[in-house]
């Protein structure tokens, strides 16, 4: 068994793409955090549609940009890195300038704005882990990898938290949200792009010994779709047990949501380094297996009285959110090790293809079985991750 790794603080910056990088992804997460969380309300709101108008725009803007995912695969082993991150930050600036542009009740104007968004959102995480992966290697990377990942996180939560605060002044408000927004996202492109990182195609990296050829990757991936269900609990299942079915106050819903972003940003990277003496797939197993004792937990939790029911639920969430953290500082890491050099951004953009998915189908999947019962919601969850994670270790 490996000992466990130890990264100082300035290494970790190295290893991420270096000062002027890190600035920019810090820029870009807050950029993101100022808008997404409020993207529907702004079609609502600004531009006078409907919700479910707004809603299907989001939509059909999240799935068209999966659809660009394998030619951006194709970019990156041609040697592209820091170029395809600043494209995907500049993509987003086109999407906040339809925005602003729309007239009222433009649906049109403002599903092309949710289109160039949902691009660059399903871009960058496939980019910025290809361009960590030229600059840094072995657990070094892995941790590089869970510092972006908490960086991302304490971007997008600050930038949420200001929204917030601004909503007050309605539309004006909303609109200068989204011009500040679109320069965030310029001046993090500008960053990105300083950094001037480009991959030679002809190179070859050497694998690491603790991880297995890349022979069960189809398996790796479709256990993914069903592992992303968890980023998705703490933001639709949560607040929807404990608000329509508990009748609980909106309250446990925000506490749960803000210590899951407290949590994430302060133990990902301790908890990745401190995870690194075994190797990633058992890693990722692990993650299934903590996992499927949330989904368990919560099933007992709901079934309580109502006055305990919420306080349980909260209790339970944080062993979901440590779950994961184990599972974002394994998988994108664990996929990135086991890729040929030549095909790493295919191999990248697959992966996205397999989280976009399941991050588009959990919402639905989750609402449908609600209403069927604790039982069918937390009872399905732990079974397909179970399965998932079994796959994963074999």
């Amino acid at each position: 068994m490996p000992a466990t790794t130890k990264i100082r603080p300035r290494a970790l910056v190295r290893a991420s793409g270096g000062p002027r990088y890190a600035v920019a992804l810090a820029v870009d997460a807050l950029g993101t955090g100022l808008l997404r969380p409020f993207l529907l309300l702004y079609g609502v709101t600004v531009l006078r549609l409907s919700a479910p108008l707004t809603g299907t725009a989001m939509t059909v803007g999240v799935v068209a940009g999966l659809v660009c995912m394998p030619a951006l695969g194709r970019w990156l082993d041609r040697g592209a890195r820091s170029a395809a991150v600043a494209a995907s930050m500049l993509v987003r600036v086109a999407g906040t300038a339809l925005l602003l542009a729309a007239p009222t009740g433009n649906v049109w104007l403002f599903a092309t704005a949710a289109l160039f968004l949902g691009i660059g959102n399903q871009a960058w995480p496939a980019a910025h882990a290809a361009l960590v992966a030229t600059v840094s290697h072995g657990r070094e990377r892995d941790a590089a990898l869970a510092a972006g990942r908490a960086l991302r996180n304490a971007g997008l939560g600050v930038g949420a938290l200001i929204a917030t605060a601004c909503l007050a002044g309605g539309t004006p408000a909303l609109q200068a949200l989204a011009a500040v927004t679109g320069l965030s996202y310029i001046a993090a492109a500008a960053l990105a792009w300083s950094v001037r990182v480009h991959a030679d195609p002809a190179a070859d990296s050497t694998r690491e010994k603790d991880d297995e050829p890349a022979t069960g990757m189809r398996a790796l991936l479709a256990a993914n779709v069903i592992y992303v269900f968890c980023l998705n609990v703490p933001e639709i299942a949560l607040p929807l047990v404990l608000v329509t079915q508990l009748h609980a106050s909106p309250v446990w819903s925000a506490g749960i949501f803000v210590a899951n972003t407290v949590l994430v940003v302060t133990l990902q990277v301790p908890i990745t380094v401190l995870l690194s003496r075994y190797s990633r797939r058992t890693v990722l197993a692990l993650a299934g297996v903590v996992l499927t004792v949330s989904y368990l937990g919560f099933l007992v939790a709901a079934s309580l009285d109502r006055t305990w029911a919420a306080p349980a639920i909260a209790a339970v969430s944080v062993l979901c959110t440590l779950g994961e953290i184990i599972y974002a500082g394994s998988a994108t890491a664990l996929v990135t090790a086991l890729a040929p050099a030549h095909v790493l951004g295919r191999t990248l953009a697959r992966f996205q293809l397999s989280t976009g998915f399941g991050l588009a189908v959990s919402p639905a999947v989750i609402t449908a079985l609600a209403p069927l019962g604790s039982a069918a919601l937390w009872g399905s969850l732990a079974t397909a991750t179970l399965l998932s994670a079994s796959a994963v270790a074999h």
